[in-house]
C-alpha cells in the first residue's frame, strides 16, 4: 500500500516522550535495587495518530506499512496499542501511526519505552481521555515485558518523566537535584541487547549467586550514596560512585571493549568519572564533568575515540 493512497489526517491525537540514561543502578535495579534515571527532554519522541487509514497503518524509520505486519522488533508496540484500545473502549476501523523518533534504537536510551510512551499518550489524546502516570505505566509496560522479557520497568517511568527519578521495585519518586556538574552521553555505535544481557545475568546469578549477589547489592548501595551527591551537590563524590559502578558492571560482564575505551577516554581528559548506561554490551555510557566546557573537551575526546555521537545534558532542562 502507498503512503499517498491513505486519506489525509484529521483530529490527529499527539503524543511525546524523551530518550533516558540511567545515571546508576542498571541491572541490580531488576533485583529489587534502586536505581537512578534521567529523562533527556531534548531527545525527543513523538507520536501521531489519527483516523483516516483503510486500515491501522504505522510509519517510523524502521518501518512502513500495515500494523498487522510489524516486524518481530515491534510486535510490543503493536500490543500496548492493542492493550491502549482495550483500556479505552474503542474499536476503531483504520487508525494511522506516525513516528519520529531522535531516540537511536538499541542503545540503551529507552527507545522501546519511549515510542509506546508516545503512541498511548497519542491515543488517549486522539480520544480526549485524560492519562494518568500508572495508566500510562501500565500500558508502556505491556509493549516493554515483550521487548525486554523481564524489565524492571525504569524506562518506562524514565522517558515520560518531567525530572530525574529514583525507582525502586515498581515504585518512583522525583528527586530534588543540586548539583551543578554536566553530563555527556556517547553512543558507541554498537547496538546492545538489554534483553539477552538481562537474561545472562539472571542465569549466572542463579549458577554463582554467592560471587554475583554481593555486586548487586554494592551497586545499589552506590546509587543510595548517590542520590545524595546529586541533593548536596557533591559533583566528586558522584564521580567517584560511577567509576565503582562501571567496575562492578565489568565484572558482571555487561561492559564491552568499546564502552571500556569511552570510559577510559572520558576520565583521560578531565571527567570526575564515568560508567557504561542502559544495558550494556554496546549503547551508551555517560561521563561526569565539572562544567559545560569541561564537557565539550570530554565530548570531543570521545568521538575521536571512536563515539558515533554525544550529547551534552544539563540540569537546567528540569523544573525547579
Amino acid at each position: 500500500m502507498e503512503r499517498e493512497h491513505l486519506k489525509p489526517l484529521f483530529h490527529a491525537g499527539h503524543g511525546v516522550t524523551c530518550g533516558k540514561f540511567i545515571l546508576i543502578g542498571e541491572h541490580s535495579v531488576v533485583y529489587g535495587e534502586p536505581a537512578i534515571a534521567m529523562p533527556l527532554h531534548s531527545v525527543r519522541m513523538s507520536a501521531r495518530v489519527a483516523h483516516g487509514a483503510p486500515e491501522h497503518w504505522f510509519e517510523s524509520e524502521l518501518y512502513q506499512g500495515p500494523l498487522a505486519r510489524l516486524p518481530a522488533s515491534l510486535t510490543g508496540i503493536k500490543a500496548a496499542i492493542e492493550a491502549c484500545l482495550e483500556e479505552l473502549g474503542e474499536r476503531p476501523d483504520g487508525l494511522n501511526f506516525i513516528i519520529e523518533s531522535e531516540v537511536p534504537t538499541e542503545r540503551g536510551m529507552g527507545s522501546s519505552a519511549a515510542v509506546a510512551g508516545a503512541v498511548v499518550r497519542a491515543l488517549f489524546d486522539l480520544y480526549r481521555r485524560p492519562l494518568d502516570r500508572d495508566t500510562l505505566f501500565a500500558l508502556v509496560q505491556v509493549s516493554e515485558r515483550i521487548a525486554h522479557g523481564n524489565p524492571s520497568g525504569l524506562d518506562a517511568v524514565a522517558t515520560s518523566a518531567a525530572a530525574p527519578i529514583h525507582f525502586q521495585r515498581g515504585e518512583f519518586r522525583d528527586l530534588p537535584i543540586a548539583l551543578t556538574g554536566v553530563f555527556v552521553i556517547a553512543d558507541t555505535g554498537i547496538k546492545g541487547g538489554t534483553r539477552q544481557t538481562v537474561a545472562d545475568l539472571g542465569a549466572r546469578f542463579a549458577a554463582e549467586r554467592s560471587e554475583v549477589e554481593p555486586r548487586i547489592l554494592r551497586l545499589g548501595k552506590l546509587t543510595e550514596e548517590a542520590r545524595g551527591c546529586l541533593a548536596h551537590d557533591r559533583p566528586a563524590r558522584l564521580g567517584e560512585l560511577m567509576n565503582e559502578a562501571h567496575a562492578q558492571l565489568a565484572a558482571l560482564d555487561i561492559s564491552s571493549p568499546e564502552l571500556d575505551r569511552l570510559v577510559e577516554a572520558a576520565l583521560a581528559h578531565g571527567a570526575l568519572g564515568a560508567k557504561l548506561t542502559g544495558g550494556g554490551r554496546g549503547g551508551c555510557m555517560v561521563a561526569l564533568c565539572t562544567d559545560a566546557e569541561a564537557a565539550s573537551a570530554v565530548a570531543q575526546a570521545l568521538l575521536a575515540s571512536g563515539a558515533r555521537q554525544t550529547w551534552i545534558h544539563r540540569f537546567e532542562e528540569y523544573p525547579a
